[in-house]
């Protein structure tokens, strides 16, 4: 007896379960409120826009001929104008071009430099390539992360601040779940530190540990300015206390030094907010320097080599856990790349956008920002409260030895 289906039947039948299950998915996976249709088949950049926001931050805004712009984070701490003029050097090149070839612009703007790489050239284009992102999200009505997969979660875990007990408990109380503090110290680190300093710094963490509790994540950087020969006794004194990791214990411009620390402590090494681009972590990874690294997306290559570099340390088993000391575009652009990525850790933050966003992020009870809904980066700055944090002339701290007034690393 042959089947009363029809083949039409049969496809109708499918396409109902594939209706069915896609009304399912979380709706966090979809931007909100399609607006009219607008044909956007023909898109041209028409001019590229920086503007410097207390307290030290940059941001751009990349102007297209149908209305719609891109925001970007282009930061470079302590050389805002210098990334200020590289954008400018850039501009020449994007204006009426289609913002939407992104990783073609980035390979361009990169590999036509033919001096390639070093922190300048890598944050101009980090903000450049932020920016080209949320503008392709608009277009498409859709948030970065579904352009790069879909949602891995729907929530990202954030770290707060902490230097003593005292700012610990207040933090608890906020609802972190994760804090990350400095090397308590008097002075600079000597390159060779007495039982006094180790001690110091290692009651103040004790107290830390103490205040925060046993389920309290404690992540401890040393910022790369305590010489190797201390941060080896440092880490030692710490292993007890059992921090979630030690960051930049080392500078790093000495891969195979940081490898030999990494190599002598059971505790996690972090790394990676002084490394660009996927051939700088190339050798983190190789030399199983850190087993966290910490792209900087407003520094590494943004959106476009974050997802790269995070590829690459998958297949090591490592996770990344961004830094961002910045400004909110910063904040949402890594937001947008711990939702896309299988291997994310935490997501650093100074700034959820209050007085900053229409709409800032908000910190939910279980230590967490919900990822963002909205087309590109889901993000709308808000430019009435920032009238009075335009401007700055932040400058990076100079710091002496105490003792004989020789430079030491900040």
């Amino acid at each position: 007896m042959k089947s009363s289906v029809s083949r039409r039947t049969a496809i109708q039948s499918v396409l109902g379960v594939v209706g069915t299950a896609m009304t399912a998915l979380p709706e966090s996976s979809y931007a909100q409120n399609p607006g009219p249709f607008r044909d956007y088949s023909k898109v041209k950049i028409t001019k590229l826009e920086t503007f410097l926001v207390k307290p030290r931050w940059i941001f751009l805004k990349i102007h297209t001929d149908v209305g719609v712009v891109g925001l970007g984070e282009p930061l470079l701490e302590g050389r805002a104008l210098t990334i200020q003029t590289a954008i400018k050097e850039v501009e020449p090149y994007l204006i009426g071009k289609d913002p939407r070839a992104i990783v073609h612009h980035w390979q361009a703007i990169y590999r036509h430099a033919f001096y390639r790489g070093g922190p300048i050239l890598t944050s101009a284009l980090s903000g450049i390539d932020h920016a080209l992102w949320d503008i392709k999200g608009k277009l498409l009505n859709v948030p970065v992360y579904e352009l790069l997969g879909g949602p891995t979660r729907d929530r990202v875990r954030i770290y707060g601040r902490a230097a003593n007990a005292e700012d610990m408990k207040k933090r608890k109380a906020e609802g972190y779940t994760v804090i990350k503090t400095g090397v308590a110290k008097k002075n600079p680190a000597n390159i060779v530190e007495n039982p006094k300093f180790i001690q110091y710094a290692i009651d103040n963490f004790a107290s830390l540990r103490e205040a925060g509790g046993p389920d309290m994540d404690i992540a401890i950087d040393f910022h790369g300015a305590i010489p190797p020969q201390t941060s080896k006794l440092l880490i030692k004194e710490l292993e007890p206390y059992k921090p979630m990791f030690v960051e930049e214990p080392v500078q790093a411009q000495n891969v195979d030094v940081l490898a030999d620390i990494a190599r002598g402590t059971h505790l996690p090494i972090a790394t990676g907010e002084r490394i660009f681009t996927k051939w700088g972590f190339r050798e983190i990874l190789e030399k199983r320097a850190a087993s966290i690294i910490q792209p900087d997306l407003c520094h590494a290559g943004g959106i476009t080599e974050g997802r790269i570099i995070a590829g690459m340390a998958e297949a090591y088993y490592v996770p990344i856990a961004p830094h961002n000391p910045m400004g909110p575009i910063s904040l949402a652009v890594g937001l947008h790349l711990a939702a896309s990525v299988p291997n994310f850790l935490v997501q650093e933050q100074v700034s959820l956008g209050e007085g900053y966003l229409k709409k800032p992020f908000k910190l939910e009870k279980d230590g967490t920002v919900l990822i963002p809904t909205g087309p590109g980066l889901g993000i709308e700055l808000d430019d009435a409260q920032m009238k009075d944090k335009i401007g700055h002339d932040w400058k990076n701290p100079e710091t002496y030895n105490a003792l004989d007034g020789s430079v030491v690393d900040w």
